[in-house]
């Protein structure tokens, strides 16, 4: 049997998934190869540069409950306290909007979700005693559905109040799954609630970057792993994959070859539709493993940019999203709290942002920044210094009820799957991604 350190494993995508992937492998004392086929690590959570800035290819939140993605980033050497600003739940319209003000304070669950629903304002007693039932029921349920349905079915069930359905559980739903409730999934925001709400206290707390997405966890990762003795390639896009006897080879791009050229095992850690496209192309197996076919969700972020005195009342803020009106915000987020050197930037989150995007990108942000104006009272928000649009037009898979998942392994042995659309209780978010790097590299490091 040979020794477990000698496996020479490659890990083709260095996102989330892939870098956690390694960086366990790597822990475990085999010989990883991480290869990127961008510059810059991160995946569909990562820095790009614009205007002479950097900024994120979209705004992320990471909650408490994010146990793997937080042990991980501990392992690689993050400073949470520094690189994170902790917040209690909440869920705070701007208070010119007229909106709700939910927040929990610092108390032992479950009583900090009771104490921020006796003091939210913006609700009445009939929405109060609806967001009391909803939390009852479903603890009492465990958390399960026998059958899978919609968000929408989900609320209509529980008697949810459409003023409570509107402020808190769509925004939740859209902010979560990035589908809206008429086909998301209600037994994946359950999940979500139940590692959230329905855990500790601090399960619940919202953790915003308060870097770049790619300096929070890929550049560490990517370090880590070097330090260990692996190779962490960027640039380097791999077109083929073949199974040689009990090894397997890599093809890459002209002028791309990864310094190792034969390895024990391989995860394919892109995105989904990369990940079926490189299965497509295996060479050695009788019958190529295939992955089931998803539908997307995109997700774009509007940044504005405005005189650095320009600040809001609280870190970020919920919007009431109304198309219609032209008001596509959903959230907006003060960077200039998170990281001084931003100054009087606001990032807008539109997730499942599909009716948005045919829009024009100028018309888009300018729709943005004129709901900004209203909805915080504050006229010059209306005409930002600059604005850059970010769609990632498949940021998600569309999280829909009972949605088949892959799982981890492929049918043929040595050969997995890392990525947040594999198997798993949570929807697109950067903890599944996580959580499916680590099940991978637990299943890689297997002798067979």
């Amino acid at each position: 049997m040979a020794d477990a350190s000698a496996l020479r494993i490659a890990v083709i995508g260095a996102g989330w998934a892939g870098c956690a992937a390694a960086v366990e492998l790597a822990d475990q004392g085999h010989n990883v190869t991480l290869l990127e086929a961008s510059r810059t690590l991160g995946g569909r959570a990562r820095k790009v540069e614009q205007h002479g800035r950097t900024l994120d290819n979209g705004q992320h939140i990471l909650l408490g409950a994010y146990a793997e993605s937080l042990r991980l980033m501990r392992k690689v050497g993050v400073d949470l306290e520094k690189s994170l600003l902790r917040l209690p739940l909440q869920m705070c319209y701007p208070p010119a909007s007229g909106g709700m003000h939910f927040v929990a304070p610092t108390l032992p669950a479950p009583l900090h979700l009771l104490w921020a629903l006796l003091t939210s304002t913006g609700l009445n007693r009939e929405d109060k005693m609806s967001l009391a039932r909803f939390s009852t029921t479903a603890r009492w349920m465990g958390w399960q559905m026998y059958q899978d349905c919609s968000v929408s079915e989900l609320l209509q069930r529980f008697d949810q109040t459409e003023r409570l359905c509107r402020l808190m559980w769509a925004p939740l739903c859209i902010a979560a799954l990035n589908t809206p409730p008429e086909r998301a999934s209600a037994q994946v925001f359950l999940n979500v609630l139940r590692d959230s709400l329905g855990a500790k206290r601090a399960a619940s707390d919202m953790l915003l970057p308060r870097t770049d997405l790619t300096a929070l966890f890929p550049q560490h990762a990517a370090d880590f792993v070097a330090q260990r003795g692996g190779q962490v390639k960027t640039g380097i896009a791999v077109r083929k994959i073949r199974k040689t006897g009990t090894n397997w080879e890599l093809e890459c791009g002209a002028g791309e070859t990864p310094d190792v050229q034969l390895f024990d095992r391989i995860i394919i850690a892109t995105g989904a539709d990369r990940a079926a496209k490189l299965l497509a192309t295996l060479e050695g197996a009788d019958t190529p493993p295939a992955l089931p076919s998803f539908g997307y969700e995109p997700i774009t972020t509007c940044y504005l940019q405005y005189a650095p005195e320009i600040t809001l009342p609280r870190a970020f803020f919920a919007l009431l999203d109304q198309p219609e009106l032209g008001h596509w915000g959903q959230f907006v987020f003060d960077r200039g709290q998170l990281n001084p050197e931003q100054a009087g930037l606001l990032a807008v989150v539109v997730s499942a942002s599909g009716n948005a995007i045919e829009l024009d990108n100028g018309a888009l942000a300018a729709a943005i920044a004129a709901q900004l104006a209203q909805a915080l009272g504050l006229p010059e928000l209306a005409a930002p210094l600059w604005q850059q649009v970010i769609s990632e037009k498949r940021a998600t898979f569309s999280c829909s009820p009972g949605l088949a998942r892959p799982g981890n392994e492929t049918s043929i042995p040595g050969l997995l799957l890392a990525g947040d659309y594999t198997a798993g209780d949570y929807p697109a978010t950067l903890e599944a991604a996580v959580r499916s790097g680590v099940l991978a590299a637990g299943k890689a490091a297997l002798f067979t």
